[in-house]
This record gives structure tokens, sequence and C-alpha cells, in this order.
């Protein structure tokens, strides 16, 4: 109903009020007039007057008493408002053990599909903390957050979709970070792209979930092109959704187990177009270190542009310390070098001197659900603790981006790969193939990682400050 109609109905109980006010009015007086007349004229006329009073005093009293009545009244009961659920009150309301879960399912595009399946989850004291939509050409992909009782099994909980509708559903658990509504989780993804070029696969495995990101380069260590011509647009598939890196390769990411939506392509180009615009960046943050001896060093964050400090340490390395590194032939690992040090691969430290000669990297690969650590500390500054402290701060890295777990690959032989691993205070997993060892250590319980620019002190390989 518009504001107009609104005002002409409430304006027409008025006037009719009016009207009626002055019939009674009317009326009133003429029956005065003529009770006026048989009183003066008529032999009945103190009698008349007699029953007047008495008939207006029963009128004013029944009139209170009515009034009186209603005004006591209590008022009337809205039964649909009020009536209690027959699911019970939801289980956090009745301090119930809960569970967080994110599902998707597709329905059809008709009314009233969406509301059967809230229906049926409400059945089971399902709370709907938020609802994403993705429509599709042939149906409509929704995509929930669910808070579910602790007692409601997965199977259950999928069972009831599907018998309200619901096909291809998925179903995986959520913790407390979604419970962040979709805008303001695209901008805290953008801001981390725009921070750091190394953002962007995380922030993708973020707003996407379990998949697989793969960057192609351009071009292989020879010279020979890797990358296929993708499209300025991009492609979506499927499961798979390719687009132009920025150094001009390629980014491809799959997910079998769940079909991308339109909507999440429009997602995903967004990130990857900031992220072109703004070209290579790493954050400025540096942090002065005072060794046992007390030299001063800076741990910083690397990229490309280090390409050229870096081969001039690999000069300055010794061939063993090249093999235990590249588990294998040295004469061309500084061609390795572009790789490990763009940020579109993962993250690098480096460590420099009070001169600003470099003497020692520290890599954190991205490696689908693991993630790999690596280091290489030049021959005269080994044994002085800073390869501990580099396989620290990324293993704290590498918790903060919510990685599963992180591995070293090194040789046997290499003791002070090991010492170090051993050193991050992390259970540890080995696995020994041909004289090659894995070290795969979980960082989720690692502290977070300092954020002061205060000098401090170090320990050395066999733990003295």
């Amino acid at each position: 109903m518009t504001e107009a109609s609104s005002d002409r109905s409430a304006r027409r109980p008025q006037w009719r009020r009016g009207l009626v006010e002055l019939a009674a009015l009317c009326t009133a007086v003429a029956v005065t007039d003529a009770v006026a007349h048989s009183v003066t004229h008529g032999p009945s006329g103190p009698v008349l007057l007699c029953s007047a009073v008495v008939a207006l005093l029963a009128t004013a009293v029944f009139h209170v008493w009515w009034s009186r009545r209603h005004e006591n009244a209590p008022p009337p009961t809205d039964t649909g408002a009020t009536a209690p659920s027959p699911a019970g009150p939801a289980p956090h309301a009745a301090g119930q053990e809960t569970t967080l879960w994110r599902m998707r399912t597709t329905v059809r595009d008709e009314p009233g599909s969406l509301a059967a399946l809230c229906t049926a989850l409400a059945g089971q004291r399902v709370d709907i903390l938020s609802l994403q939509t993705h429509p599709l050409s042939d149906g409509t992909v929704d995509e929930f957050l669910l808070r579910a009782p602790g007692s409601l099994q997965p199977d259950e909980l999928t069972r009831t979709v599907a018998g309200a509708g619901g096909v291809q559903s998925w179903l995986e658990r959520a913790d407390a970070h979604d419970l962040v509504d979709a805008p303001t989780r695209m901008l805290g993804l953008a801001t981390r792209t725009a921070l750091d070029s190394a953002e962007l696969p995380l922030a993708l495995r973020q707003l996407l979930g379990r998949c697989t990101i793969h960057s192609v380069p351009a071009r292989s260590l020879r010279g020979r092109p890797l990358a296929e011509q993708v499209p300025t647009e991009g492609v979506l598939e499927e499961h798979r959704m390719k687009f132009r890196d920025p150094s001009g390769g390629s980014l491809t990411i799959e997910r079998p187990q769940l079909p991308f939506t339109p909507t999440e392509f429009a997602r995903v180009r967004a990130l990857v177009d900031l992220d072109a615009r703004l070209g290579q960046r790493v954050p400025p943050r540096r942090d002065v270190l005072t060794l046992p001896e007390g030299n001063e060093i800076t741990i910083r964050r690397a990229d490309t542009s280090d390409l050229a400090a870096a081969r001039e340490m690999h000069d300055r390395c010794s061939p063993q310390t090249l093999g235990l590194r590249y588990h294998g032939p040295v004469g061309d690992a500084e061609r390795y070098l572009g790789h490990l040090l763009s940020p579109r691969f993962g993250r690098t430290l480096a460590v420099e001197t009070a001169s600003g000669r470099l003497v020692a990297l520290g890599h954190l690969l991205w490696d689908g659900d693991e993630t790999e650590v690596a280091l290489l500390v030049e021959d005269a500054w080994q044994q002085r603790g800073i390869g501990a402290e580099l396989l620290r701060r990324l293993a704290g890295m590498a918790a903060e981006a919510g990685c599963e777990s992180v591995y070293a690959i090194t040789q046997a032989s290499n003791t002070g790969m090991v010492a170090a691993m051993r050193g991050l205070g992390l259970p540890l997993d080995y696995q020994i193939e041909e004289g090659t060892l894995v070290i795969t250590a979980r960082p989720a319980g690692l502290p977070a990682r300092r954020e002061s620019r205060e000098t401090v002190r170090i320990q050395d390989a066999t733990g003295r400050r």
C-alpha cells in the first residue's frame, strides 16, 4: 500500500464519524424539544422527566463499566508469531555443543526451492549464519555457513539437504574466520594481495577453499616456451580456471571436487587484475639482529631484484655447500635463482651484513597443501645461528599463511639442517630414501613472529648467545 492510499484510508473514518456526530446532535435536539413540549403541555410531564433522568444515569453507568472492561483486557495473542518451534530452541541458545560447517549445494531455480531447504535445515535445529547465491544457467548454487548441533553427523546433514532437493552437495568444517561476511572478506584478500606479491596464491586458496594452483613461467630454464597463451579475460571451465600471469606466464587453478561458478571466476579475476596492475612488490620490513660475536646482520624480504647479489653469493660458496642445498650438480644452480626469488612461487628472506653484502637466503616455496623450506648460508657465515633463525621465521610465515605442514629436503649427512629443524620444537617426521632425507613439521603450534624493529640477539648453532 502506498503512502497516499494510507492517508486516504486514514481520513475516511474521520469524515464519517463527523457526519454521525452531526446526525446524533440533530436527533438529540429533536428529542429534547419533544420531551420539553410534553413536560410543559402534557399531563404526565413530571413522570417523563424522571424517567429520562433514570435512563441517562443507567446509560452512563453501563458506559463506564464497558470501557473499564476493555481497557484491562489482555491484548490478542498472535499465535503465528509466538508459537514455539517444533524443532526446539537453537543449539547455541540452549548451551549445547555446536559445529560450524561450510556447505554448498545446487537447487532448482524456481520459487520455494530455497525455502524448502531452509525448512529442512531448521528441522535438524541447524542455524544458517550466512548465505551466498551463485546463479547458473540451469539452477542456483547456494553456499551456507551453518551452526549445527555437535551430535549431528555430516552424512545425516547431507541426507537432509538431499531430501530437500539439494544436489551436488559439498560439506567441510569451518572455523571462526569464516564468520566474516563476503564483502569484508574480499576487501581483506585484496589488501593482502596489494601489499605483497607472494600473497596472491594464498589469497586465492583462502577464497576458493581446497584447490591446486599452478604458476607456470613463460619460459623454461633453457629458454623453451612453457606457458600456454591465455586470453586476456581468462578461461572458465567446470573444474579449472586459467589466467595470464603478470610475469608473462600463466596461472591455472584446479578444484576437482567442486565446480567453479561464474561468481568465483569474477572474484578471482579481480584479484589477478589487481596484482597485475600493481606489479611486483615486497613489504619493506627490515629486522636487525646481533650475532654472538657482536656483528649485526639485517633480515629482510627478497625478490628478483636481488638476483645479481644472489649469484655473487653462489660464487663465494663451496661446491659442498651448494651440493647440500641443490642435491645434485651445482654448475647450473644459479639458473634456479630467478624461480626461487620470484614472489609468485613463495617467499624469500635475505640476510645482509652491515656493509650490505648478501650472505644467506631462506626460501618458503608453495607446494599444494604442503610447503617446502630451503636454506643457503655462505660458508664463512655458517655455525652462527643464521640458518636456525631463518628457518624459524620461515616456519612462522608458513603458520601465518595457514600452511598445514612444511618440509625440508636434504642429505642425511647434513647435520646442520637436521639440527635447525629440531630447534623448531615441533613434532617431526623423517623419511629417508637412497640417502635423501625429508623432514616434515607442522607449524600450526608456532608463536607469531616478532613485529618489532628493535635490535635483538640470536643464538648460534650450539645454543650460545
